[in-house]
């Protein structure tokens, strides 16, 4: 399928897509912009294959930036499709993917019009560090549900809108530490664990587990914790038919 531009009516802020279009360039760079997501990879490709079978799975990764996660995906071997609003991440990500060899199918496409074409064709979805930075989260997470074929897991990474996520995220990350460009983040678009179970279960989705992601920034690594006030990770199973 060839990549289409993305409509006026898709769920996403401009200002999101410019902001991540201007770190394209330096997305794979680990000591660059994107040195905090290099370290957590790690650590969700980790949660993501404790909680899926990657083996020839079919999985869909939405927000898919440059291709960190799905080139890991792929690497596990899933078939991987991912998709992503910001044309300049795309197109990095496609000459990424010339470089590594790994294959991924790569489109300019958002998960709403993706489900619309092709409902019920994923094992898996991934969407991680994504839904903070929209509109309308529970739309996206509706059109995730969509994807999924029965039985299939979807995997989530966000962000707890908590004192301490503001303290660590955004006053530590981006102005203290400066791991992170500033304006990365708004406060007010983190998401509670609560909220982000309400949208899943109006998704028809089954929450099976949520767990931190906990950064450290002196080891440059991250893990997955039982502490969920900062970063935290969700899994969820659409209901066998």
């Amino acid at each position: 399928m060839s990549d289409a531009t993305p409509s006026p009516n898709d769920n996403f802020r401009q200002s999101e897509l410019d902001k991540f279009n201007d770190l394209a360039q330096r997305w794979w760079d680990e000591n660059g912009p994107q040195k905090a997501l290099h370290a957590l990879n790690p650590a969700r490709l980790g949660y993501v294959a404790g909680r899926i079978d990657l083996q020839d799975a079919r999985v869909l990764d939405v927000g898919c930036g440059a291709g960190l996660l799905s080139e890991a995906l792929a690497k596990s071997g899933a078939q991987v499709t991912a998709i992503d609003l910001a044309p300049d991440l795309i197109k990095v990500a496609k000459l990424h993917r010339l470089e590594s060899g790994v294959e991924v199918d790569y489109r300019l496409q958002s998960a709403e019009a993706l489900a619309a074409e092709a409902p019920a064709s994923f094992d898996a979805v991934t969407c991680m560090e994504m839904l903070e930075h929209v509109p309308d989260p529970g739309a996206i997470l509706a059109g995730c549900a969509a994807l999924l074929r029965p039985g299939g897991r979807l995997v989530v990474s966000t962000l707890n809108r908590t004192p301490a996520a503001f303290a660590l995220a955004i006053v530590g990350a981006e102005y203290v530490a400066r791991i992170l460009p500033r304006g990365t983040h708004q406060y007010r678009d983190f998401i509670k664990p609560s909220e982000l179970a309400k949208w899943l279960r109006e998704a028809g989705l089954e929450l099976e587990d949520v767990s931190g992601l906990m950064y450290e920034p002196w080891r440059n690594s991250a893990r997955v914790v039982a502490r969920t006030d900062v970063n935290y990770l969700a899994c969820a199973r659409k209901p066998e038919a």
